[in-house]
C-alpha cells in the first residue's frame, strides 16, 4: 500500500508544492519557451513526474509505472478511440468528394460573407469540434472560407475565434469526460456546470465574428441573425449538456444555431455588391457555382445526421441501460493507493465502457456512413488506418499527457499543489479559468489542460471551501479561450490557408479577443461562487 503525503519535502507544504510543480513547469517551458514538439514535451514531463513520485514522494516504482500505464490506457480508450473514429468519418466524406458538395451547399445558403462566416466558422466549426476536435475545425473551416473568397488572414482569424464556445464539449464530450475521470466527480454534474458557463460565450462570439468580418458596419447590419444564432446555440448547448447528454451538446447546439440563423429573413437577403467587394478580398473557388443533385447533397449531410440519430437513440432509457451493462469495472493491477486520510483513491479501479462509449457509437456511425456513401470495405479500412497514421503524434501526445496526469494525481503531487494554491481563498474563483486558459494555450488541448489541472482545481476548492464542481468546470470553460492562441492551433490555421511562418501576425489579431473573453469568463465564475450568480448552478 502507498499512502499519499502532502508535505514529503522537509515537512514543508511550500517546498513540496515547488517540487511537485516541476513536471508541469518542464512541460510548459518546453512547449511555450523552447517550442518543442508536444509529444516530446509530454514524454519528458512524464519522466519528470515519475522521478518526483519515486524520489521525494516515495511512491514505489511498480506503482508509479502502473499509474502511468493506466493514464495511457485511458488516453487510448475512450479518448483517442473517439477522435480516430470521428476523423475517419470525415476522411471518408473527403474521399468520396461529398465534403466538396457540403462546402458548396453552405456557400449557397447566403451570399452575405458575414452570414457565411457564421454558418461555416461558428455553426459548422462547432459540428466539426463536436465530432473530431484537436485542430480539425480550424483547418477545415479556414480552407472553406478561403474558397468562399475570404482573405486568408481574415479566414484564419474567424476560424480561430469561432473555435471557442464548442471546445469544452468537443470530440464527443472528451474534455468533460476526462475532467470527470481525473477529478472523480460525476460526469453529469461536471457537464451540467460547464453547460451553465460556456453557453454565455456563445451569446457573444457570433457578434464578435461579424465585427471581425466587416467591422462596425457588419455588426450594425447583421446583429439580428448573429444574436439569433448565438441564443439558439446557447440554449441548445445548455439543454443538451444538462438534460440529454454532454456528447450531444455541441451537435445539438450547432444544428440549432444554423437553423435559427437561416430562419431569420435578414440572413437570406442578397447583400449589396460593395459590401461583398469590401469583405471578400481573396480568390473565390471556381466550383462554387456548380449545381449538385439533391440526392448527393442529402448524402453529404448523411454522416452527421447518422451520428446525431445514433447518439440520440443510445440515450433512450431501456437501450441506455442495456449498453451500460457492457461496462466492465476491475481493480487496476499493481496499484494500491490511499489518500492521507487512509481512504482508497478512485484510481485503484478502472472503468471500461466497451459499447456505451462515444467512440464505439461513432464507429457504428462510420460503418453506416460507408454504406450510405458507397465506400468499399477495403477502402474504408484503408482510410481508418490512414487516420491512425495521421494522428500518430497526437496519439503519443495525449497518452503521455494523461500518463503524466495520472502519476501526479495518484502520487499526491496534485493534492500538494492544490493545498498550497488553496491559500488564495476566494481569489481562486477568479484564477481557476486563468489556469485552464494557460493550460490550453501551451498544450493546444482542453482535454490535456483538464487532465493536468483538474484534480488540482478540485483539491484547492475543497481546501478553500468553494465548490469543487464549479472550479473543475471553470478549468474547462476558461480553457476554451486559450485555444485560439495556442501555438498548435495557430500553426494549423497558417498551414491551412498558406500563411506558414505568420503565426505571430495571427496571434496579435486574436490575443485581445482571447483575453477579453477570458475576463468575462473569470467574472462569471466569480459571480457563480457568490450569491450574485449562485442561482445559476445546479
Amino acid at each position: 500500500m502507498y499512502v499519499q503525503e502532502l508535505e514529503p519535502v522537509a515537512d514543508s507544504l511550500g517546498l513540496s508544492a515547488l517540487v511537485a510543480t516541476l513536471p508541469l513547469v518542464i512541460v510548459l517551458v518546453l512547449l511555450g519557451g523552447v517550442r518543442m514538439k508536444a509529444h516530446l514535451a509530454g514524454l519528458i514531463g512524464l519522466a519528470a513526474a515519475a522521478l518526483v513520485a519515486w524520489l521525494p514522494y516515495g511512491m514505489p516504482v511498480g506503482q508509479t509505472l502502473s499509474s502511468a500505464a493506466q493514464g495511457a490506457v485511458f488516453g487510448l480508450f475512450p479518448i483517442l478511440w473517439i477522435v480516430v473514429n470521428a476523423l475517419w468519418v470525415y476522411r471518408m466524406t473527403v474521399h468520396t468528394r461529398h465534403f466538396d458538395i457540403l462546402r458548396r451547399s453552405f456557400g449557397r445558403l447566403s451570399d452575405d460573407p458575414r452570414i457565411q462566416a457564421l454558418v461555416v466558422g461558428f455553426c459548422f466549426g462547432a459540428l466539426l469540434e463536436a465530432l473530431a476536435g484537436f485542430g480539425a475545425p480550424v483547418a477545415i473551416c479556414s480552407v472553406m472560407l478561403v474558397a468562399l473568397g475570404f482573405d486568408p488572414v481574415r479566414a484564419a482569424v474567424v476560424a480561430l475565434v469561432a473555435n471557442t464556445a464548442p471546445v469544452a464539449f468537443g470530440a464527443m464530450g472528451t474534455p468533460v469526460v476526462t475532467l470527470a475521470q481525473v477529478t472523480d466527480l460525476p460526469l453529469d454534474t461536471v457537464a451540467s456546470v460547464v453547460g451553465r458557463q460556456t453557453p454565455l460565450l456563445a451569446l457573444v462570439v457570433p457578434l464578435v465574428l461579424v465585427f471581425l468580418v466587416d467591422g462596425r458596419r457588419g455588426l450594425r447590419e447583421t446583429w439580428v441573425p448573429a444574436a439569433a444564432c448565438g441564443v439558439a446555440f446557447a440554449v441548445a448547448q445548455f439543454a443538451a449538456s444538462n438534460y440529454v447528454s454532454p456528447q450531444l451538446a455541441d451537435i445539438g447546439a450547432a444544428l440549432a444555431g444554423a437553423a435559427a440563423l437561416m430562419a431569420v429573413p435578414h440572413a437570406r437577403r442578397p447583400v449589396a455588391e460593395p459590401v461583398r467587394a469590401a469583405v471578400l478580398t481573396g480568390v473565390r473557388s471556381d466550383d462554387l457555382d456548380k449545381e449538385d443533385p439533391r440526392r448527393e447533397v442529402l448524402r453529404a449531410y448523411a454522416p452527421y445526421l447518422l451520428i446525431v440519430v445514433i447518439f440520440s437513440v443510445a440515450q433512450i432509457p431501456p437501450l441506455k441501460d442495456q449498453l451500460a451493462k457492457t461496462t466492465r469495472v476491475f481493480d487496476w493491477p499493481f496499484l494500491n493507493v490511499v489518500n492521507p486520510d487512509g481512504d482508497p483513491v478512485g484510481g485503484n479501479v478502472f472503468t471500461w465502457p466497451i459499447v456505451s462509449t462515444g467512440g464505439t457509437l461513432v464507429l457504428l456511425a462510420g460503418v453506416c456512413t460507408a454504406v450510405v456513401l458507397g465506400v468499399h470495405a477495403r477502402v474504408a479500412l484503408k482510410e481508418w488506418a490512414a487516420t491512425v497514421h495521421e494522428l500518430r503524434f497526437a496519439i503519443l501526445t495525449v497518452t503521455s499527457v494523461l500518463a503524466l496526469a495520472y502519476v501526479m494525481n495518484l502520487s499526491g503531487q496534485a493534492a500538494t499543489i492544490g493545498h498550497f494554491v488553496a491559500a488564495a481563498g476566494a481569489g481562486l474563483a477568479f484564477l481557476a479559468p486563468v489556469l485552464g486558459w494557460f493550460g490550453v494555450a501551451v498544450s493546444g488541448s482542453d482535454t490535456s489542460a483538464n487532465a493536468l489541472f483538474g484534480a488540482l482545481q478540485v483539491t484547492a476548492a475543497r481546501q478553500s471551501g468553494l465548490s469543487p464542481e464549479l472550479l473543475a468546470a471553470a478549468n474547462s470553460s476558461g480553457g476554451v479561450l486559450g485555444k485560439m492562441i495556442s501555438p498548435q492551433n495557430l500553426t494549423i490555421a497558417c498551414a491551412a490557408v498558406g500563411l506558414a511562418g505568420r503565426e505571430g501576425d495571427l496571434l496579435r489579431k486574436v490575443l485581445p479577443w482571447s483575453l477579453g473573453l477570458l475576463l468575462i469568463m473569470c467574472l462569471i465564475v466569480v459571480g457563480q461562487s457568490s450569491p450574485v450568480l449562485e442561482w445559476m448552478l445546479p
